[in-house]
């Protein structure tokens, strides 16, 4: 494939696709962005809240405020009070019939007394039945007045709480939730340092083989030149058969590590691609593969002060452990507050039909109310007690494990650092060993040409001098990687 058609890549390029390619950097985004809902959410149950309630109820029988003797009663009450006054009336009949007897002893005509008379109790008895009719209507109406025909009800409200005192669950509620959102936070830090971690890796991989591809490729054309030049000694019978089967087992062990090279190159190169979201048969090809020399430097950039204090302060995983043990503290804050009073104000507007505010009327009709609700826990068999105790628990488990990671990530950090010191005396030596590798080389070479040399020498030579390139490459790889462990131990991997 031409040049051109390349992709070529730097390292800070690699790993920006690689943050914009991963699922698991995709996934953290999302639990930050629903960690802030639920913070925003949180921070509603300070504020008063509304809620209208509307109701429908069908009953297969009405209240009824009379009893069924009473409703009998009511419509024959002028009835019943005609019969219990028969014996008045038939009392005062008889008076007024000797009334009438005594007008006629006194001379008074006896047709005018007994008309008079008889007129008397006519209109005594009309009244009295005018009467009775007046009552049992009253009783009729006094009994369909209290008829509720409550069967079919209808009600609704308008309702509005607003927290006074809650026993501190609610402030504890809004702590949870920002710690959890920073939990969140450091959660998606230590995935990004973890994927930066693993593109460097393999960077730094594809690199490595790229250089030693060309070491083996160098090593090849050595060791056929080699091959050609003993077969020609061969031919001229200055050199031995014995010695031309030697030399082309190293081109064969050459051409062998090439092949192997190769394989391994485009595996990495595979896995580079898949980590930056490339297809994974993408040509592309790295800043650092053409340099004449990996560039490494002695030390980390940016870094001052004890590296136990950093990796204390920066870590993300020793923030995570924190966010937990704060987590736990303030879950046992919410269940404490299940023994402490709450209070609440209450307001609203109740509407109801039939409605009851004038008599039982088929109208919706409503009221409005204001009030203050107090709870207070008296005895609940010490369930809060114990789950207060079962939270201390798992904050004490959080603490320990705390303790725990601080102690592991400070043994990571000495022994990392110790890498990178150690890989940097490499370094040095491998350095040291690639001149005088390339002086013997040269001097073996020299004297094979002038006839004072074996062609075992110079292949011994030559494998020295590929070994020494070899370690070399490995020493400046292992600067690499083993400063890259130490900025991810210590959480200032960027």
């Amino acid at each position: 494939m031409p040049v051109s058609a390349q992709r070529l890549l730097t390292l800070d390029s690699c790993r920006a696709m690689a943050l914009r390619n991963n699922k698991q950097m995709r996934i953290s985004q999302v639990k930050q962005d629903v960690a802030a809902n639920a913070r925003k959410a949180a921070r509603t149950k300070y504020l008063p809240h509304v809620s209208a309630i509307g109701t429908y109820e069908h009953t297969s029988r009405e209240i009824s405020l009379l009893n069924d003797a009473q409703k009998s009663a009511f419509p024959n009450l002028g009835t019943a009070l005609v019969t219990g006054l028969q014996p008045q009336m038939q009392g005062l009949s008889q008076v007024l019939t000797q009334l009438g007897g005594t007008f006629v002893q006194m001379g008074m005509p006896a047709a005018q007394v007994q008309q008079t008379m008889g007129g008397l109790q006519t209109q005594m008895q009309e009244g009295i039945t005018n009467l009775a009719g007046q009552l049992n209507a009253l009783g009729a109406d006094i009994v369909e007045a209290f008829h509720t025909d409550t069967r079919n009800v209808w009600a609704g409200s308008i309702l509005l709480t607003q927290p006074v005192f809650m026993g501190g669950a609610i402030v504890a509620m809004n702590k949870m939730a920002d710690i959890t959102e920073d939990l969140m936070s450091n959660s998606a830090e230590a995935k990004r340092q973890a994927t930066l971690y693993k593109i460097d890796q393999a960077y730094w991989q594809v690199v490595s083989l790229t250089h030693k591809k060309k070491l083996a490729d160098g090593y090849l054309d050595l060791v056929k030149k080699l091959d050609s030049d003993v077969s020609k000694m061969i031919e001229e019978g200055v050199a031995t058969r014995s010695e031309g089967l030697s030399v082309s087992v190293k081109v064969n062990e050459a051409e062998m590590a090439v092949t192997k090279v190769n394989d391994g190159l485009v595996l990495s190169r595979m896995l580079l691609c898949e980590l930056c979201g490339l297809p994974v048969n993408e040509d592309i090809t790295l800043a650092d593969e053409n340099a004449e020399e990996i560039s490494v430097s002695s030390g980390i950039s940016g870094l001052s002060g004890n590296t136990t204090d950093i990796a204390m302060n920066c870590r993300p995983e020793l923030k995570m452990l924190q966010n937990t043990i704060d987590l736990s503290k303030q879950a046992t804050n919410v269940l404490k507050a299940g023994n402490l009073p709450q209070v609440m104000l209450t307001g609203g507007y109740l509407i109801t039909n039939p409605s009851l505010y004038n008599g039982f009327e088929k109208k919706f009709r409503g009221l409005w109310n204001v009030g203050v609700m107090v709870r207070v826990p008296i005895w609940n068999w010490g369930d809060v007690a114990y789950k207060v105790r079962a939270a201390k628990g798992a904050t004490s488990i959080a603490s320990l494990e705390l303790e725990e990671a601080r102690e592991m990530i400070e043994l990571q950090v000495n022994q990392n650092t110790f890498r990178v010191d150690e890989a940097n005396r490499k370094l040095t030596m491998a350095n040291a060993n690639i001149a005088r590798a390339d002086e013997n080389l040269r001097t073996a070479t020299l004297g094979f040409k002038e006839g004072v040399i074996t062609p075992t020498t110079v292949m011994e030579a030559q494998t020295a001098w590929l070994q020494a390139q070899s370690q070399k490459i490995d020493a400046e790889i292992d600067v690499k990687l083993s400063q890259i462990d130490l900025q991810k131990s210590l959480g200032t991997l960027e």
